[in-house]
């Protein structure tokens, strides 16, 4: 699994100019799901994700976490972050998970997350949606489970 993870004043997704998703202060998380992923790396982002410690504290240090600065993730599902850019103009998306394992773990992550205590808005699986958001920072981390349990 990937993740896009933006330190954000506040963010909020749309679909069909319906809101669906608002927060405030916190985390805007954009989540990949690759084809050979499972719950173990649902787990494991998830849990990265909301221990990050990416807030300032007094001294203007990123020391704090999510939990401690009382914000929110907005998650939102995106399997173009698994393109593939390599070849051609194209992206291919052979790399992404079929929807419905991509589906079952987006929640996944949801869940764990919100089993955690956070706050949690959600994108819409599967719509075209618009995101708008205030990067705070900026702040901006790439995350890849892939690359978490190498270390």
């Amino acid at each position: 699994m990937r993740a896009v993870v933006q330190r954000v004043r506040e963010a909020q997704v749309a679909v069909a100019g319906e809101l669906v998703g608002a927060i405030g202060h916190g985390l805007c998380v954009l989540v990949g799901v690759a084809a050979g992923d499972s719950t173990a790396e649902a787990e494991l982002l998830s849990r990265k994700v909301v221990a990050l410690r990416v807030f300032d504290d007094d001294a203007g240090q990123m020391n704090r976490s999510l939990d401690d600065v009382g914000g929110a993730l907005l998650v939102v599902s995106q399997f173009t972050l698994h393109a593939d850019c390599r070849r051609g103009r194209r992206p291919s998306f052979t790399g992404a998970a079929p929807a419905p394992l991509a589906r079952a773990l987006y929640e996944h992550f949801v869940g764990t997350a919100r089993a955690m205590g956070t706050t949690v808005e959600t994108g819409r699986f599967q719509a075209h949606m618009t995101l708008a958001l205030v990067n705070d920072g900026p702040v901006t981390l790439l995350l890849d489970t892939a690359e978490l349990r190498a270390a």
